[in-house]
């Protein structure tokens, strides 16, 4: 440095300011190509009940990249009766639960939902595809095991569901207080508590 230049800094923001300068005209001029690949979305069918979940950091190695995430209904899954449902339930443990996992990408639906869903992850072996094949084949070993009629004691087991109750205590909502099941709310409000010429007017809850 001779007086003729500008110091190391500057030359930092500039190289800053042409990085940003390059990802502009990618916005500008490649992002319109990618209207071509659009697809509408279809809503997975009966024979793809699964939604397989995975972390990317935009190219960069990172370990979590290889972990795959697999969330299914239990409504969903081939069994033959109440009975393998149930010991479907008690096979996945803390595995299932009564709503899906909130960074599953499964929205709670009450006709697919009312079994519950099941989240089995793995990132022991060094490809996505391993961990995925895993996954599957312990899906499949469970929904076999489970549609296995050799065993009747499984039918006399209750579940158990205290990591669910450890997470609604976890959360410190109010969900666990008294045994409630859900928060309560203004619907909840008796209405013979309210003034008379109000409580004429409002309707129980139990009729909305």
């Amino acid at each position: 440095f001779q007086g003729d230049d500008i110091p190391a800094t500057g030359h930092m923001y500039l190289d800053q300011q042409r990085q940003v300068a390059y990802y502009l005209r990618l916005i500008e001029n490649e992002l319109p190509k990618l209207v071509a690949f659009r697809k509408p979305f279809v809503p997975p069918s009966a024979s793809t009940p699964l939604v397989v979940r995975s972390v990317d950091y935009a190219g960069e190695n990172h370990p979590a990249t290889v972990k795959r995430s697999v969330v299914v209904p239990v409504a969903r899954l081939p069994l033959k009766n109440e009975a393998a449902i149930h010991k479907a339930k008690l096979l996945a443990g803390v595995r299932w639960s009564i709503e899906p996992p909130k960074n599953s990408g499964v929205q709670c639906n009450s006709e697919e939902g009312k079994h519950g869903y099941i989240k089995i992850s793995c990132e022991d072996f060094p490809r996505p595809s391993m961990n995925l094949k895993w996954i599957s084949d312990t899906i499949d070993r469970l929904v076999a095991e489970a549609n296995d009629e050799s065993y009747k004691s499984y039918q006399e087991l209750p579940l158990d569901t205290r990591h669910l109750e450890a997470q609604v205590m976890k959360a410190k909502e109010g969900q666990h207080a008294r045994g409630r099941n859900c928060r309560p709310s203004i619907k909840d409000f008796p209405t013979e508590w309210l003034p008379q010429s109000v409580s004429h007017s409002v309707q129980p809850a139990s009729d909305s």
